[in-house]
């Protein structure tokens, strides 16, 4: 299993109750594609670099999650279809085990 980083902006002409569900949707998804979630993290709501869909703020969430490939296309799969969701990002954590190695070996 691989880990790897969500960030989800929602819109917040939505309810908050209405966000929360959709993020309990994501989580859902996630976990039947084979994934499992770990640190969400909510940034409440910010106001965009740019306009999006008519938008200036945006309700930000960031989760951490662990899951092979098939996983993250489930994910975005269902992020891009979900209404509530303005843009979203998957990136791919670097290995805590790797990153240390690579550290181990630069310095000797």
């Amino acid at each position: 299993m691989r880990p790897y980083e969500t960030m989800m902006i929602f819109d917040v002409a939505v309810d908050a109750q209405d966000i929360q569900l959709a993020l309990d949707r994501a989580i859902e998804a996630m976990k039947a594609a084979g994934g499992s979630p770990g640190k969400i993290d909510r940034w409440g709501k910010r106001t965009l670099a740019y306009e999006m869909n008519k938008r200036r703020e945006g309700y930000y969430v960031i989760v951490e999650f662990s899951g092979e490939p098939a996983t993250v296309v489930a994910l975005d799969r269902h992020l891009t279809l979900a209404p509530e969701v303005l843009r979203h990002k998957i990136l791919r954590l670097p290995e805590k085990g790797a990153a240390a190695k690579r550290l181990a070996a630069g310095a000797a």
